[in-house]
């Protein structure tokens, strides 16, 4: 059953709307609920659930007798491992198509470990390392020079603090004849010797880029190092996030 309540918008007073709710609901008999009662005994004491019988109580000399005999009538079994080729067609030996599909299996993995071999003993070790990071070094303060007019007006039409962080790009484009792997051990080495300021770097394979960055006070310094070192030739753009290339070199 409900109860539909209905009232004018002028009647307003939540009080007097209170009152009414209660002295209408007074016409309906109210049900009291029954007291809930648990469907097993409700005793702490005890639990709740109690089987019938009692479990069976076995001693240690039965149970060394029924060892003994579990093991007597078992043989023993030296490996519990089976042999998952049972059954499998391309594993019997009476048939021709499973006997030339292993052989031609085992060559195939007997050629590509020759492969492997050769490649490891011709390749130079490179480095997987994705990740470089700078320790920061005071000696290098006074060879940074202040920043140019170009690099400071944009910073003050972008509104950008000095020491906000940008990235140097470097692309496989600019590496003039070398492989990104190898400016990348260059980088790491002049990262190793703490020649770029509060730099970290990070090559992205999957683009083929490498990724400096650095504050953009000393921004300018670096790219003009990394140039110099790394015997970079073309653009090389400074890119801040939100804003993209801020500045070129």
């Amino acid at each position: 059953m409900e109860v539909v309540l209905h009232y004018r918008p002028f009647q307003n007073d939540l009080t007097k709307l209170q009152k009414l709710a209660e002295e209408t609901l007074k016409e309906f008999p109210i049900r009291q609920l029954p007291r809930f009662v648990p469907w097993f005994p409700n005793d702490s004491h005890k639990p709740p659930l109690k089987p019938k019988r009692q479990p069976p109580v076995i001693s240690g000399e039965k149970a060394e007798e029924v060892k003994q005999l579990v093991t007597a009538s078992e043989p023993f079994i030296g490996s519990r491992c089976y042999d998952c080729t049972v059954d499998l067609l391309e594993f019997q030996s009476n048939l021709k198509t499973g006997q030339s599909l292993i052989q031609t299996q085992t060559v195939h993995a007997q050629i590509h470990l020759r492969n492997q071999e050769k490649q490891s003993a011709n390749e130079k070790p490179k480095l997987r390392r994705s990740w470089s990071i700078s320790v920061p070094s005071p000696k290098l303060k006074e060879k940074i020079l202040p920043l140019s007019k170009e690099l400071q007006s944009n910073l003050e039409r972008l509104k950008l603090h000095a020491f906000y962080r940008a990235k140097w790009t470097i692309e496989q484009s600019i590496c003039n004849n070398l492989t990104l792997e190898d400016i990348w051990i260059k980088l790491n080495t002049m990262i190793k010797h703490n020649e770029l300021p509060s730099c970290n770097a990070t090559i992205q394979r999957c683009v083929d880029q490498i990724w400096v960055f650095c504050d953009i006070i000393y921004s300018e310094y670096v790219g003009n190092l990394l140039r110099e070192r790394l015997n970079l030739t073309g653009r090389m753009n400074l890119l801040v996030h939100k804003y993209g290339i801020i500045f070129s070199l």
